[in-house]
């Protein structure tokens, strides 16, 4: 027997190490068991060269949230700086304000003007009641914005970042998280009044030094006792009243399990489970993410980061500049570009290596004009499994009975991928503090 404690947590990611360290906190006696070498999941960072990147995709911090928003950054102290958002899309060879319905004076007359009419028609059509009704994600998207504004931009976007057809992906995650624009700001934007969208994120937060690692490293700081690394689960079953968790090797009992780490990967460990649920598991959908690093001589665009949803550009469908985020990610004279793109097993990008990939984003870069390939001094690539949570149309249907099974066994489900939940980091940390109840 390896160990004996309250509580195992399985999953050493953000939201794991956040909740190692709530219950710490509250006086309990916990260990956390991570599958990988370095704790943080999607929020680790590589620094290699004087560059840092983050592996899952650039992350930044923000929230509406105050109280999480607060300790996060309570936990970075004097390891943070502060940026305004610069962020821009690209859109036939222009550099479009973010969000696009406040940047329409950027877009060419004709694309404008259509952007603007099909959100008046459609707002019309919302007050006569002549809406069809809302079934799909793709559906969503143009009744709120319009056609114009959802077949220039949202729609080729989100195909590209979802690596899913829009028009089969649920909308019902989506209310309360993109926000309606007012039509005052529609209407200012079209004439070129400046206006502001998701003011949330208008102003965020970076580590000065380790990328976004840094945050989960100070998170970890009191419980780092209680990690396990290298500690790949095999097996989760119920002796008497106690839970044994096993790599094949090892063995942790426990009094109860909490498992912050990929519901499948949970399934993949528990044995007995009806044919019904595990068919449902195996039906949730998500998307894996390869993120692409480029270090440069010399400066980047001031921009934050720059959204790419024409697929004649490339298979990134993000690509962000860390060395605006902070002073200390690159070398001295030098700067950084991050590329993001969503694939998932069995398709084109799962298939190539990792310098086609590179070579790939570098060609996508160039013609872009955002990087010379006689500038480049340092690439790198990352991929991460668990990216992305995708709604698909039966979603709902098979959490609802991944998560009765769980409640029936007694495990208890906390974070992005074990609630199987689009959560951002501010999102992950709040559902630690309402499954436990802590407050910082």
């Amino acid at each position: 027997m390896y160990s004996e404690v309250t509580t195992a947590i399985l999953g050493g990611g953000l939201s794991g190490i956040t909740l190692a360290r709530a219950l710490i906190g509250q006086g309990d006696e916990v260990f956390v068991l991570e599958a990988e070498e370095r704790i943080g999941g999607l929020c680790r960072s590589r620094s290699d060269g004087g560059f840092s990147f983050d592996t899952g995709g650039s992350h930044i911090i923000f929230s509406r949230d105050r109280e999480v928003l607060e300790f996060m950054l309570s936990m970075l102290g004097e390891n943070r700086e502060e940026r305004v958002r610069n962020t821009r899309i690209f859109y036939k060879g222009r550099f479009v304000k973010y969000p696009f319905e406040n940047g329409l004076s950027d877009l060419p007359k004709e694309d404008c003007y259509y952007c603007l009419s099909e959100f008046i028609k459609t707002l019309i059509a919302a007050e006569k009641g002549e809406l069809p009704p809302v079934r799909t994600f793709a559906d969503w998207i143009v009744t709120t914005f319009g056609k114009g504004i959802a077949e220039c931009y949202l729609l080729p976007y989100n195909r590209k970042i979802w690596n899913f057809p829009p028009d089969q992906m649920s909308p019902h995650w989506v209310e309360g998280r993109v926000p309606r624009p007012p039509v005052e700001d529609i209407i200012k934007s079209a004439v070129g009044i400046e206006t502001e969208g998701y003011v949330h994120q208008a102003v965020f937060s970076y580590p000065v030094e380790g990328g976004i690692e840094a945050l989960v490293q100070a998170l970890a700081g009191p419980v780092r006792d209680c990690i396990t690394c290298g500690f790949e689960i095999k097996s989760v079953r119920k002796e008497g009243r106690a839970w044994e968790i096993g790599d094949g090797v090892r063995t942790v009992k426990a009094d109860r399990v909490v498992c912050t780490m990929p519901v499948q990967n949970l399934f993949a460990a528990l044995q007995g489970v009806p044919p019904a649920v595990r068919e449902a598991v195996n039906s949730l959908r998500y998307n894996s993410v390869c993120s692409v690093y480029i270090g440069i001589r010399g400066s980047v665009p001031d921009i934050s980061w720059l959204y790419v949803p024409d697929p004649d550009l490339g298979l990134m469908n993000r690509v962000s500049f860390p060395s605006n985020y902070s002073r200390k990610v690159a070398p001295e004279g030098c700067a950084s570009v991050l590329s993001e793109i969503t694939y998932n097993d069995g398709d084109p990008v799962s298939r190539m290596s990792d310098e086609e990939i590179i070579a790939h984003v570098v060609e996508s870069l160039e013609r872009m004009g955002l990087v010379q390939a006689g500038d480049i001094v340092y690439t790198g690539l990352d991929r991460h499994r668990f990216a992305y949570v995708v709604y698909d149309l039966h979603y709902l249907r098979n959490i609802a009975v991944v998560r009765d099974y769980c409640r029936e066994i007694g495990i208890d489900l906390v974070g992005r991928f074990a609630r199987f939940e689009y959560l951002n980091m501010d999102g992950c940390i709040r559902s630690v503090m309402d499954y436990t109840g802590w407050s910082r």
